[in-house]
């Protein structure tokens, strides 16, 4: 015969009622832990998925806790890209900004605060790395606020790491090819006049000289020595250039045996004084591999007023100076004024 309810002891209800309710929280309990076990592969899933994507590209994902300045690396080791191990570096801002070129310093830390200050809408910008080894890497660096606190700081910071030292590079050394003089690095024509014409409209009314010097003999050594021979030539007299044209001075090869160099206020007792420095240089004969070779210098000097004349009108009065050397035994100079 059954029981009526009333007939059961509220105890026994009550031992029953606590039971169902522990194995339900206990059911609820290994589900959960199941989940939890479920999500943490997905987890690990999803971050072999990310290295995989990642490597080989050079991209390192980052995020900054802004409050810390703790920074955390997903896809590699912090400091990896910059040659250290995990263990030489702590992973801080603090460490990557000594981390940043000095160069390039103030105007990466300028960006990243303007977006933390809300003043961008991101941070972004390319810049240069100090490597363990001394060197330096071309990083672009991008990020954005992806969290703020109840009081609206921002509190996360998420973005990429990008090593783009091989394309800048290369992008160096197309613009230098673009500007200069292959053999001797000195700055080639074009890039030459292109100076020449910034200065005259940013310096208006200020002295300048064009010193225009050509190779006396210098098809002699090419065709005794070689022109392996007469390359040589050329590059010790750029050095010369180099070291005896007046401070500042832009120097070029035109081409050939063809050099110039601009100054500009320099006055004519210091002009005069580095022109007979480079004169001096070819009293010696000069040494190479296969001989010594003996050149000339004749050398035309058109000093003007900037603004007053252009880079043609220069260069003519220079190169007609030259010719007054070449006509009157040459290894000398002649200078005219405009």
């Amino acid at each position: 015969m059954k029981k009526k309810l009333q007939d059961i002891p509220k105890k026994s209800m009550i031992v029953d009622s606590d039971l169902q309710r522990l194995i339900t929280l206990e059911r609820e309990n290994d589900r959960l832990a199941d989940e939890n076990e479920r999500l943490k592969r997905e987890k690990s899933r999803l971050e072999e998925k990310l290295k995989a994507a990642l490597d080989g590209t050079g991209i390192c994902l980052w995020e900054q806790h802004i409050p810390t300045g703790k920074l955390t690396i997903f896809n590699m080791e912090w400091g990896k890209m910059l040659g250290f191990s995990a263990s030489e570096l702590d992973a801080t801002v603090d460490i990557w900004k000594s981390k940043l070129h000095p160069d390039d310093y103030l105007d990466v830390v300028a960006n990243l605060q303007a977006h933390l200050n809300g003043q961008s809408e991101s941070y972004q910008v390319v810049h240069r790395m100090l490597h363990k080894n001394g060197s330096h890497s071309w990083v672009s660096d991008r990020g954005r606020i992806v969290e703020y606190d109840d009081q609206g700081c921002p509190l996360r910071m998420m973005g990429t790491h990008i090593d783009i030292t091989q394309e800048k590079r290369y992008e160096l050394e197309l613009a230098k090819r673009a500007h200069s003089d292959p053999l001797t690095n000195l700055l080639n024509r074009n890039a030459f006049k292109q100076i020449f014409a910034n200065l005259a409209t940013q310096m208006k009314n200020h002295d300048g000289a064009l010193v225009f010097i050509d190779l006396d003999n210098f098809k002699c050594v090419n065709d005794r020595l070689g022109h392996k021979a007469g390359d040589s030539v050329l590059l010790e007299v750029a050095n010369w250039l180099q070291s005896d044209a007046p401070p500042k001075a832009k120097i070029a090869r035109l081409g050939g045996d063809e050099f110039m160099f601009l100054c500009i206020d320099v006055c004519q007792a210091d002009l005069i004084r580095s022109v007979e420095c480079l004169l001096s240089r070819v009293q010696l004969p000069i040494r190479l591999e296969n001989g010594e070779v003996t050149i000339g210098l004749s050398i035309g000097i058109c000093q003007f007023v900037l603004g007053d004349a252009n880079f043609d009108m220069a260069y003519e009065k220079a190169d007609h100076a030259m010719y007054q050397v070449k006509h009157h035994g040459k290894n000398n100079f002649h200078l005219v004024r405009m």
